[in-house]
């Protein structure tokens, strides 16, 4: 009996239009401790491994099934159709949109099955997505509906900061009524959850307030009263080590500072301006709660130099060692 960590990695392309494929080809180069499998479209691999001149090193072959491919192969499932050779570089096409959805739910089914250790994600873009008819938010809805996910939660984290969302892509007006006992309860297991994957054993959690200075007794708002405080308090109780509602202009820097592991965020905004900031090259989405590891870049389809050769893939090279360690400790 095979465990999921004696299988490979599944990275997905996302939008063969952007810098997917290069940045994949790019991992790829610098050497992966752990196999991997690429969903995605082996020509748009082919002319990536041309674009950073990787030709005499890498060859593509097509699979059915993930495996663990030898030295110099990058293993090519794709289970969709192949997109046009001559698939333009920077530009909103629909092929390519539907095609990053399509290696993502294969990916997801592969995973399902146990049949990889982990998904990892490059960018898509939703323009293109939905011109191929997806009219999905993002990555992290589409997981979570095709693994039949309830609670789930959007975590970015580099070197420096944690952070996880309670809501993720909703209208700032919508947000107030959003924020319920369940709902901030369910992200504080999740933040635990995930500072124990990555290798923590006892995590600190520290738990942001909605208003300014957290609602200041009521005087700015009465969620943190009504419905933060009571979750926190919650989890206190069921033995796990949460902290707040802290103030959301200063929380972020005493967990920089090392006083917390994990930030739990409010909106999207409030939780990951502060983690891009810091920069996108070393950041990694991680979806918290999907029944497999699943993390990605922190970045988009970068179409303005999409096909130049100038794409960089420290933030795949990031999410691929963080979905290594995080898949190490899950059973």
């Amino acid at each position: 009996m095979h465990t999921r960590t004696e299988h490979p990695v599944g990275l997905t392309m996302g939008d063969a239009a952007g810098i997917g494929p290069e940045i994949i080809v790019r991992l790829y180069e610098q050497g992966l401790p752990h196999p991997a499998v690429v969903y995605g479209d082996a020509h748009a691999l082919r002319r990536a491994i041309a674009l950073v001149g990787a030709q005499s090193r890498w060859q593509v072959q097509e699979v059915d099934t993930p495996l663990l491919a030898p030295p110099g192969i990058i293993a090519v499932l794709n289970r969709w159709q192949a997109l046009p050779e001559d698939l333009p570089y920077g530009q909103v096409n629909a092929l390519a949109g539907r095609g990053a959805y399509e290696y993502l739910c294969h990916a997801i089914d592969d995973a399902l099955a146990g049949r990889i250790r982990a998904i990892v994600t490059a960018p898509l873009n939703k323009q293109a997505m939905q011109a191929g008819g997806i009219a999905a938010p993002g990555h992290t809805e589409i997981l979570a509906a095709r693994s039949g996910t309830e609670h789930f939660a959007m975590m970015l984290a580099n070197d420096e900061l944690r952070v996880i969302l309670v809501t993720i892509h909703e209208a700032l007006a919508q947000v107030p009524a959003l924020i319920s006992h369940e709902r901030v309860l369910q992200t504080i297991y999740l933040a635990h959850r995930a500072c124990l994957q990555a290798g923590i054993a006892q995590p600190r959690v520290a738990v942001a307030g909605l208003n300014p200075h957290a609602g200041e007794g009521g005087k700015f708002g009465h969620e943190e009263i009504e419905h933060i405080a009571p979750a926190i308090a919650q989890a206190r109780q069921e033995g796990l080590n949460v902290s707040g509602p802290w103030p959301g202009d200063t929380i972020f820097m005493r967990a920089r500072q090392g006083e917390f592991d994990i930030v739990v965020a409010q909106y999207h905004d409030q939780g990951l301006i502060p983690v891009k900031y810091l920069g996108l090259d070393q950041g990694v989405n991680v979806t918290v709660g999907l029944p497999f590891i699943r993390t990605s870049v922190d970045h988009g389809t970068a179409y303005d130099i999409a096909g130049q050769g100038r794409a960089d893939a420290a933030s795949l090279a990031s999410a691929y060692h963080l979905a290594l360690t995080m898949s190490a400790h899950t059973p």
